[in-house]
């Protein structure tokens, strides 16, 4: 993704000065439903760095919801602040009130620096927001559906790399031990794979060593991206897939969990001139978006697992329309999702 336009339907500032509620929400686009995205809290170094971001990341989603399967389109929220030191009840309680006078056009969840404890205090104050804990009725920690997904359609990349739809026997990279990072380690060790892992955190790698002695860790993402390896999972930070990574890249297959993993346009051509299988960020890790959305439903794990094990299909379907018309998997995804977004946004002219 990583590329915005000026083509956004409605981006609203938010300011509560007593709080110092200083948040923006912006809609992409309602073609599908309304429109859902997390709420990014964040320290940006200007105002013009969180718009970038949140124009961005509500294009992204647009194009995440469409491709897994919901009939939502596609916002996102950033709070510039520092959440450790600037998260408070009035805080969340204000922008909240900012979701509710939307009227429903956006509803919001976790993302980076927001999680679900914060979430059951912005709904105080809006019924338009997703990601609650259990106890609130909620799905709880998305984790758990992201790497499940991600984990879905990189056997679907391995179908179509090497003709079967497992990495038994395959050797893993994982940049990122975070809750996903964790939660795949255990979805590819159970499949046969072997593992390869690096974080920044100790305490991550702690618990990589005590709980799965069998991987290996190494002490950086530059020397993961060099060892030798079947597939890629970049699961932290965007931006992981620079020039220079796909330069000394070893692996055939790139699937992992962080967002708009492509450093700028045109990396996706870079991998396939390396002849590097990229399945698209925003199309594997959508198990999240697909858990915090079937709470506007009323939770139901087993149907939100269900959903998330289709990104199997729609990853494969995406390869295989990149090599039918000769484009990177990244414009193929690109496609299918503006196909459905068009194709049904349209029925919205026929009036009821």
């Amino acid at each position: 993704m990583g590329v915005f336009t000026t083509s956004h339907e409605q981006v609203v500032y938010c300011h509560d000065r007593p709080s110092g509620l200083r948040a923006i929400i912006a809609i992409y686009s309602t073609a599908l439903g309304p429109a859902l995205g997390g709420t990014r809290f964040y320290p940006y170094a200007s105002e013009d760095d969180a718009l970038h971001d949140v124009l961005d990341l509500s294009r992204g989603m647009a194009y995440k919801n469409a491709l897994a399967g919901l009939d939502l389109g596609g916002g996102k929220a950033v709070i510039w602040g520092d959440p450790d030191k600037d998260k408070s009840e009035a805080l969340l309680r204000a922008y909240g009130r900012f979701v509710q006078s939307l009227g429903g056009r956006y509803y919001t969840a976790c993302d980076v620096g927001t999680y679900v404890q914060d979430m059951d205090v912005v709904a105080k104050e809006t019924r338009f927001v997703t990601g609650r804990s259990e106890s609130h009725g909620g799905a709880g920690d998305s984790s758990v559906l992201t790497a499940y997904g991600v984990f879905q359609g990189m056997r679907a990349a391995a179908e179509h790399r090497w003709g079967a739809p497992t990495l038994a026997g395959r050797r893993v990279g994982i940049a990122g031990l975070g809750k996903v990072g964790k939660h795949l380690t255990e979805h590819l060790i159970e499949d046969g794979a072997s593992v390869v892992a690096t974080d920044v955190d100790e305490r991550a790698v702690e618990w990589v060593r005590s709980t799965y002695p069998q991987v290996d860790v190494v002490g950086s993402s530059e020397e993961l991206v060099a060892a030798d390896l079947d597939v890629y999972a970049p699961c932290a930070l965007g931006g992981a897939l620079s020039d220079e990574v796909v330069a000394v890249l070893r692996a055939k297959i790139v699937a992992g969990a962080a967002n708009n993993q492509l450093a700028h346009p045109g990396v996706e051509k870079l991998l396939a001139e390396r002849d590097v299988l990229y399945a698209p960020d925003y199309v594997v890790n959508s198990g999240g978006v697909i858990q915090v959305a079937d709470e506007i439903e009323g939770f139901n794990f087993a149907r939100a697992q269900q959903r998330a094990g289709r990104i199997f299909d729609t990853t494969r379907e995406i390869l295989q329309l990149a090599e039918a018309e000769g484009v990177p998997p990244a414009v193929a995804a690109d496609r299918l999702a503006e196909r459905r977004m068009a194709d049904v946004g349209r029925l919205r002219t026929i009036l009821l």
